[in-house]
């Protein structure tokens, strides 16, 4: 504990600083100031005692301890001034603290390299850097408290010390098992936490999926409720398991640690009777030892409990701290090159990725050549690599092996944040964000305060009617479980979700499955958009739908990661390959 906390202490100092320097001084001060009240006190203290138990009448006795008294009186009014503004200082750094802890996680996990995600481990190592990120609000109070006890048991050992010498190594003494026992426990307690990190992350993820009232249907309807109960039910059972199997250790520190601090206690009382009984110390020394050992011994404990606490919960931050410089280790170390405006050529030269933990490539050997004003097509049975070469060609992912160039650029020498700005993309999974509508259109833009873009872009996907018809119509909230939101069908999102790509206007556009929700009439007017906007961009269309290839300037077909055919639609039809089987039994459903 010792060992660590210096360093936790001076982490814990810099991040509050850099949020709030004048509540990081206010809190300095006050510690400054209660540690000198409580050593004024016990001096003081001291001198009343003198007086009081010396010779002459109470009256002289009582007049001459009176100045001493009015001295304790005003330190330690002083001491709960500075504990009030300790405390409203505490009250002003912890949020913004957690709040730059919690943002700076957000933003490691959102920059990260998105082959991260696929890493063993990666899920596991963000739930406990989420742990840490609850337990940074208690790091500053515990630091106020640890430094407070440190500073008051300083000026109590002073007085101690100068009372008897051999009063302060008792007192240690009789402390240390706390000490001891204190961060057994919190290993116990992070071991114990540890173990248990997998099993809260996939509980979590199951209570989310079981809860979130998008899915309460299929839930319900296919009688999954008692199933999903009963996993549930398992995963917290196991995790509660490993907890109670660590309380009998937990209770064997404590007893232990605790019987010998007794002992330890014991002989400090004793000593201090036997300094008394044996005229080493006269009375009113004896007295005002009584209330200095009570005093250090508070302060002491207050010492090894919170820097305990402050040792336990460094544990968890330090997991954070290694998430946060893993996440930087893993953010896109590219180039700083840029790309133009207009781009006229993507060029895919024998690129091969592979997914960690896979043993075959998703994309084995790919060149593939994208020109400006063309439409390409993707087509091929699940797991062909259709997805993955969508995110080669915008950078989401790099090739082990091969290039990826923009205007003869290898994407691997240019800013990812350049890259990006120049695409657009409609996921297969899409985001259901719970904000207005216009900001599920413009999200990711430069902010506008003329909605005709906006409207246009909703015409272009044939939202105005259904946005109209909306309490706020653009400023609706799409979220149904808040307050004044409303809910879209699934086919109203995704064109939503072609809106919000369509908006942005870059030179690559790509969409996967953009249409697999959507009833005929909105499948075909988003196809028509695609193909008025065609002449502006190079445009992707991955889908399972082989009908709409026939907008496509080229369809290419894959098959285990590699490109089998590729030609327009009738000619890969009249080719009797793959893509024509396919065609006939689409036509034969």
């Amino acid at each position: 504990m010792c060992r660590r906390l210096p360093a936790v202490l001076a982490h814990t100092a810099r991040m509050a600083w850099a949020v709030d320097r004048a509540g990081v001084a206010l809190l300095l001060a006050c510690q400054i100031v209660t540690g000198a009240a409580a050593a004024v006190v016990l001096a003081s203290t001291a001198r009343v005692m003198t007086h009081l138990l010396g010779a002459g009448a109470v009256s002289e006795r009582l007049h001459g301890a009176l100045p001493a008294l009015v001295v304790v009186t005003a330190a330690a009014a002083a001491g709960r001034i500075s504990s009030a503004l300790s405390s409203y200082a505490n009250g002003r750094i912890t949020p913004l603290l957690t709040t730059e802890a919690d943002i700076a996680l957000v933003e490691a996990v959102c920059r990260v390299e998105a082959s991260a995600y696929g890493e063993d481990g990666f899920a596991d190592r963000q739930e406990a850097a989420e742990v840490g990120i609850t337990r940074t609000r208690l790091m500053v109070q515990d630091a106020q408290r640890f430094l407070a006890a440190l500073v008051r048991m300083v000026a109590a050992s002073s007085v101690i010390t100068a009372l008897h010498w051999l009063m302060l190594p008792l007192l240690l003494l009789a402390v240390l098992p706390a000490g001891v026992g204190a961060v057994l426990s919190a290993r116990v307690d992070y071991e114990t936490h540890y173990l248990n990190v997998g099993d809260r992350n996939v509980r979590s993820m199951m209570r989310w999926w079981a809860t979130a009232s998008q899915f309460g249907d299929e839930v319900r309807a296919n009688g999954m409720t008692g199933y999903l109960t009963y996993w549930y039910r398992a995963l917290s059972t196991r995790i509660d398991r490993r907890t109670l199997v660590a309380a009998p250790r937990m209770l064997r520190i404590t007893l232990a640690t605790s019987a010998l601090g007794g002992v330890f206690l014991l002989g400090t009382w004793a000593a201090l009777a036997w300094l008394a009984t044996s005229g080493r110390v006269a009375l009113p020394v004896a007295a005002t030892a009584v209330v200095a050992v009570q005093t250090t011994l508070a302060a002491l404990g207050q010492f090894v409990i919170h820097g305990a606490a402050m040792f336990h919960t460094s544990l968890y931050l330090a997991d954070m701290r290694a998430f946060l410089d893993m996440a930087e280790e893993r953010a896109p170390q590219r180039g700083t090159a840029t790309v133009p405006e207009r781009v006229d050529e993507i060029r895919l030269d024998e690129v091969v990725y592979q997914y960690p933990g896979k043993d075959e490539p998703a994309v084995d050997g790919v060149s593939l050549t994208l020109r400006r004003g063309e439409i390409l097509a993707i087509v091929g049975e699940n797991g062909s690599g259709k997805s993955t070469l969508a995110k080669l060609l915008t950078g989401i992912l790099l090739p082990d092996k091969g290039r990826v160039r923009w205007d003869g650029t290898d994407l691997a020498d240019v800013s990812a944040e350049a890259v990006w700005r120049r695409t657009a993309l409609v996921p297969q999974i899409f985001a259901r964000w719970p904000l207005r509508v216009r900001e599920n259109i413009t999200l990711g833009q430069p902010k506008t305060f003329d909605d005709a873009l906006v409207w246009e872009t909703v015409d272009a996907v044939g939202m105005r009617e259904p946005v109209e018809r909306l309490p706020r119509q653009l400023d609706t909230l799409l979220a149904k479980e808040l307050w004044g939101g409303a809910e879209l069908s699934g086919g109203q999102w995704q064109r939503l979700a072609c809106a919000r790509a369509l908006y942005r206007r870059t030179p690559l556009l790509i969409l996967d499955e953009p249409t697999s929700q959507m009833d005929p009439r909105g499948e075909h007017r988003i196809f028509l958009q695609i193909k008025r906007i065609a002449a502006e961009r190079a445009t992707v269309v991955v889908t399972h739908q082989l009908e709409n290839t026939r907008l496509a300037d080229r369809v290419v077909m894959m098959r285990d990661g590699r490109v089998t055919e590729q030609g327009t639609y009738d000619e890969l039809v009249a080719a009797g390959g793959v893509f024509a089987e396919l065609v006939a039994l689409a036509k034969d459903r």
